[in-house]
């Protein structure tokens, strides 16, 4: 499963990744590039088409989410961010250990959309009084802080594709630059196209809140195909990273 997904990544990315490489003498615009061949690896596929259903879904459904998608791309800019720190403070030592634990992050999400998908499915609610139960709760709502928290732990969703190209390609840039502290969160930025684009044509062709004039029947309908696309994400996603 995991060799069908990097293909599908290979094919879509490699146009980006040979006009990144022709782009290296222009850091900022290699980042850039590089961070949307990031959002094409095979880690990222699942959790970006996952986005862009969430944010998609609220945006037609009510409004354009720009604060969301806005609080979603800050919260990958705070990710490549710390971690080009922590690369640049503890060195190739820590960079060396991290493949350790970047496996078991990648595994959660899988069961993270399979539960989301459910609950946009109205499967179940959520009563309870634990945080993490209030913060998805409040998921049709804008909740900045969620958002932030989804684009963090997307973007710690590693995999060897994404290692390499974070770690291996840009970092040496990075190192190597006078002004390379600026590039992780460029990276960030490019893995984020993808959202911006769909959202920016779902506002461009008028269709902020479309669901609002359809009325409520309509608006469960599109709710219940973006609750079953992420449970299909989310079980593919799980059989494809824990093996099964």
């Amino acid at each position: 499963m995991y060799t069908l997904l990097s293909q599908i990544s290979s094919v879509l990315s490699k146009p980006f990744f040979t006009m990144a490489n022709s782009l290296e003498s222009w850091p900022i615009i290699f980042a850039l590039i590089l961070g949307l061949v990031g959002a094409l690896a095979p880690c990222q596929l699942t959790g970006n088409i996952s986005a862009v259903t969430l944010y998609g879904n609220r945006s037609i459904q009510k409004k354009i989410a720009w604060k969301d998608v806005t609080y979603f791309t800050l919260g990958k800019i705070a990710a490549f961010s710390l971690l080009g720190i922590l690369v640049w403070l503890l060195g190739k030592g820590f960079e060396q250990n991290l493949p350790i634990y970047f496996p078991w992050l990648r595994k959660m999400m899988g069961p993270l959309l399979v539960f989301v998908g459910l609950f946009m499915l109205g499967l179940f609610k959520l009563t309870g009084t634990i945080n993490l139960l209030k913060l998805l709760k409040e998921y049709k709502h804008e909740n900045p802080f969620a958002s932030f928290m989804l684009g963090l732990s997307f973007s710690l969703a590693f995999c060897p594709t994404m290692f390499i190209l974070f770690f291996v390609t840009l970092m040496p840039v990075v190192l190597s630059s006078s002004y390379g502290f600026i590039l992780p969160p460029i990276f960030a930025l490019g893995t984020a196209i993808p959202l911006l684009i769909v959202i920016s044509i779902i506002w461009y062709l008028g269709g902020s809140g479309v669901v609002m004039k359809k009325g409520r029947k309509f608006g469960m309908v599109i709710q219940k195909i973006a609750g079953a696309l992420m449970l299909l994400l989310g079980i593919f996603d799980t059989i494809t990273y824990w093996s099964l």
